[in-house]
């Protein structure tokens, strides 16, 4: 159990500037807090002492502000950075060295008790403050959830998932998982980041743009050539600025 302490905190001081030693870490850090109190709730739950372990569960949460379900398969090295509100449910199953920051849940879509409710995490995810991943399915290894995400379905491996309903930002397929894998990227967030859809549609915005340009240098052609173009009617001109602008 003391190994596994020594870990935990040694990874927080690793993860986050603001700790300057492992005594502040074990005193001060409430999401270090409920992992171990769900370490002695999961214990008793495991061995058919449900009431015990809920109430030890119970008692973390007034004390950490953090809601642990007995029932949760928590990793190694997993670090709750902040914690206030973090939910994570009864069958949810968090890999090592994943980080959780405040406001995230992990919860359920389904009511069917004994059936996998709740998401998996796997080794290294990170979930952005005030995510909401609900489901039982899985995110994959290295993956990260950007800040107020609502993930509904599975994410890949190293891939980022942002937004409302989230949508998948795949990795470069040619950067294997290995040479990513060491950057920590704080809340999720990482650069070139940016909305999917927000990118779809400014691609859109830049082509039909190109694509009056190339109407306007077709009709000048006309008109020098002595074609007539009066059936033509003249529309107003996308101002690409401002389209660009209502969309970031």
């Amino acid at each position: 159990m003391f190994h596994h302490l020594r870990q935990d905190i040694n990874s927080i001081i690793e993860r986050d500037p603001a700790a300057r030693n492992a005594w502040e870490v074990l005193t001060c850090y409430p999401g270090l807090q409920a992992i171990v109190m769900h370490r002695w709730a999961s214990w008793c739950w495991r061995h058919g002492l449900k009431w015990p372990g809920r109430f030890i569960a119970y008692l973390a949460r007034i004390v950490t502000g953090i809601e642990i379900h007995p029932g949760a398969t928590i990793g190694r090295r997993v670090f709750i950075d902040h914690g206030f509100g973090v939910v994570i449910g009864e069958t949810a199953e968090v890999g090592d060295d994943c980080t959780i920051y405040q406001g995230v849940t992990l919860g359920g879509t389904s009511l069917h008790a004994g059936s996998k409710r709740h998401p998996t995490l796997e080794r290294g995810v990170i979930v952005g403050a005030g995510a909401k991943v609900l489901g039982g399915f899985t995110v994959g290894e290295y993956a990260k959830v950007g800040s107020n995400a609502v993930l509904l379905k599975p994410v890949p491996a190293g891939a980022t998932a942002v937004g409302n309903p989230a949508h998948i930002v795949r990795k470069d397929a040619a950067a294997p998982l290995g040479a990513t894998a060491h950057l920590f990227a704080a809340y999720g967030v990482t650069p070139n980041g940016d909305d999917p859809l927000s990118k779809a549609l400014h691609g859109l915005i830049n082509h039909a743009v190109k694509q009056e340009e190339q109407i306007e240098r077709i009709l000048a052609v006309l008109k020098a050539a002595g074609l007539p173009c009066q059936g033509v009617a003249e529309c107003d001109k996308l101002n690409s600025d401002q389209l660009n602008k209502l969309v970031e």
